[in-house]
């Protein structure tokens, strides 16, 4: 059942959820700023205190291969046909299968997400029961338009992200490090508390990348299912077939951010490749978990014509039509400050692209009181949800159909 957020309730369980620990000047003096600002070696002293005891009381983590492995998964490195029975590492090496990054770890180091440290030859999340921000939000702010509208999300975020992106809207958290926050352990039972202290019936794993602390968000959602809470994740949807068949098993909804149609675009700009993306959402779509795409359109980087339609038309034959699209403007942030927010106009022609192409619900993001914030039936054309900002004005569904014609509307509604 949903619960409807107004402004009212927004502003309030803002106030009292926002930031676990205490208040933004926590994340604003934190040693991820402090580097921005004053170098790369700026706030180590800070950092470093935490550190030590992260490391020691870090759980094992999942989805790694080490060559102290009895298995012996050497291809899981080398490839087939590239090892010797004989050889001898002289070290501990452990390769996270996590994400596509497939970092190659030695004892004592982390990968390039660094929430992932190899002790001994063995994986451990540092991340695991150490959010570092959690409010109350819409779940419109998600974005996510087809999922429970007008409900509140009790939202979380941990350290460390896989990818650099350079336009990061959450780049003081995405590309900061565990032991950069005041170290303070989180059992996911008191997240799932605090959820239903809020009232809200969503979980949403989201600000950073969420599948750095997979085995965290697991454990929540699993435990929030025996109180009725879905979960939905917020991702950039670079991970391995693996975990994220295990993340469609257990979550309601997957949010993936589909950033440009271009490998020099994801290579260039955001430190990833796009085609493990593409097989994420690929993936996704047929499970049975709901699923919405971003594309935060850059000016200059990924507005092309051509790259707004391949976009468009490889959703539609690979996602299908009915899957939501979000085309959201870009404000210049952490790297990009020298490219204008994204003309209003850009998005309006991304979006009229899109429906051109088939795709259903296509949408104008971060333009508030736009009409490309709204959900229209595809058959009779009205107004079926209405938007203002993160909150909705009007919901003329009935048992998820539209009330002017009775077309089915795709999305879970209740």
């Amino acid at each position: 059942m949903s619960t409807n957020l107004t402004r009212r309730d927004f502003l309030g369980t803002t106030a009292k959820y926002s930031l676990v620990l205490g208040s933004a000047g926590v994340i604003l003096s934190s040693p991820a700023w402090l580097r921005w600002l004053f170098g790369e070696n700026a706030g180590d002293a800070e950092a470093s205190k935490q550190l030590e005891e992260l490391i020691r009381t870090a759980p094992r983590a999942r989805f790694w291969a080490s060559t102290t492995d009895a298995a012996g998964r050497c291809a899981e490195c080398h490839g087939p046909g590239l090892w010797r029975d004989d050889f001898d590492h002289g070290r501990d090496f452990v390769k996270c299968l996590l994400c596509p990054q497939g970092c190659i770890i030695e004892e004592g180091k982390r990968g390039k997400c660094r929430t992932r440290i190899n002790v001994n030859g063995e994986l451990r999340t540092l991340s695991y029961g150490h959010p570092i921000s959690i409010h109350v939000d819409p779940i419109e702010k998600k974005p996510l338009y087809h999922f429970l509208p007008g409900t509140a999300a009790f939202s979380l975020a941990t350290a460390g992200c896989p990818l650099s992106c350079q336009f990061c809207q959450n780049w003081e958290i995405s590309q900061s490090s565990p032991e950069d926050f005041p170290d303070r352990f989180v059992q996911p039972a008191q997240i799932v508390d605090a959820a239903e202290n809020s009232n809200a019936p969503v979980i949403a794993y989201t600000y950073n990348e969420p599948t750095v602390f997979t085995e965290y968000l697991l454990d929540i959602a699993r435990l929030g299912k025996e109180y009725g809470k879905r979960s939905v994740i917020i991702s950039c949807g670079f991970v391995n077939e693996a975990p994220l068949a295990e993340m469609c098993e257990t979550l309601d909804a997957i949010k993936i951010d589909l950033k440009g149609f271009s490998r020099d675009f994801y290579r260039k700009v955001c430190g990833a490749e796009l085609e493990p993306v593409l097989r994420s959402i690929r993936q996704v779509a047929k499970s049975s978990t709901h699923l919405e795409i971003v594309n935060l359109v850059v000016p200059t980087l990924n507005d092309s014509e051509q790259m707004l339609t391949d976009l468009a038309e490889w959703i539609v034959n690979e996602a299908g039509p009915d899957v939501p699209v979000h085309y959201t403007r870009f404000h210049p942030d952490y790297k990009l400050l020298n490219l204008p927010p994204t003309p209003v106009a850009t998005l309006e022609r991304a979006r009229d692209i899109a429906m051109d192409k088939g795709i259903r619900y296509a949408f104008v993001g971060n333009v508030p009181g736009h009409s490309g914030n709204n959900t229209y039936c595809p058959k009779c054309g009205k107004a079926v949800i209405e938007r203002q900002g993160f909150f909705v004005r009007a919901n003329n569904l009935v048992d998820g159909k539209c009330r002017f014609c009775g077309e089915p509307i795709a999305g879970v509604w209740s």
